[in-house]
């Protein structure tokens, strides 16, 4: 099958590419991030390999939120039925476009279909803009409302409205931020103007090494000094008695002044 448009360069490896174009699909995504987000093109790659179970008129090719949970339900029901495991996360971040989470999601498919093995599938699933955001300079980077905007889709609250989880992801994303935010007044001190404290002006001189051959016998030999510092040689002897001595108070009478 020809297509009239070149599909655009994907983080995509040649061998899922060829496998996607030998499946001949109604149409080849130009843009994974949305043309993969409502389920349709995943329902038509299963039909070739169960076509019992799968029916493309079942499933509607649309950009609206209620037809992307619609085609990803009846995925849902079939993957339970034919004890597919493909990974959610992959799955709830195709469903609102985050970077790169298509690419993965028809990687894992394709090894869950050929048996094949890829190299560069990630381990750990990170759609943040992390990555992104440590290739711009500084003054280009985000700020934290940037950050928030850019890590959490306006899907995912219409998904899921419950306030208390989505002030975790905020505080998560905005926890994030300043940690970046510390790595760098650490890394740039200069260019924040950061003052070094008055403990890392002080200097530090190493500890003396004497004829013992270690500075921690030497720090020993201090600390029993000190300690015997003040004391009698009274402490080692152990027939020495001590007698109470018992003080008289005057009477307060006797200083009472008559005016």
């Amino acid at each position: 099958m020809s297509y009239s448009h070149p599909p655009r360069r994907t983080g995509l490896s040649r061998a899922v590419l060829r496998w996607l174009q030998s499946l001949d699909l109604s149409f080849f995504p130009r843009n994974f991030r949305r043309d993969f987000s409502n389920g349709f093109l995943i329902a038509e790659i299963f039909s070739w390999y169960y076509p019992g179970d799968i029916h493309s008129h079942s499933y509607e090719n649309g950009a609206s939120l209620a037809t992307k949970l619609s085609n990803w339900s009846q995925l849902g029901q079939f993957f339970s039925k034919r004890n597919l495991k493909p990974v959610q996360e992959l799955i709830d971040g195709t469903i609102h476009c985050k970077p790169g989470a298509a690419e993965m999601l028809v990687q894992d498919i394709y090894s869950m279909l050929t048996n094949g093995r890829i190299k560069n599938i990630q381990d750990e699933v990170d759609f943040t803009d992390h990555y992104y955001q440590e290739q711009l300079p500084m003054v280009a980077r985000s700020t934290a409302s940037k950050a928030i905007k850019n890590n959490i889709k306006l899907t995912e609250i219409m998904i899921e409205p419950n306030i208390n989880k989505n002030r975790q992801k905020v505080n998560a994303i905005i926890n994030m931020h300043m940690q970046q935010r510390l790595i760098e007044r650490e890394e740039n001190p200069k260019r924040f103007n950061i003052k070094p404290s008055l403990a890392e002006r002080a200097v530090r001189h190493p500890a003396a090494v004497g004829p013992s051959g270690s500075a921690i016998n030497i720090q020993r030999e201090k600390l029993s000094f000190i300690s015997n510092l003040g004391l009698p040689e009274i402490r080692g002897k152990t027939g020495v008695h001590f007698k109470e001595i018992q003080v008289k108070q005057a009477d307060r009478a006797s200083f009472t002044v008559d005016v």
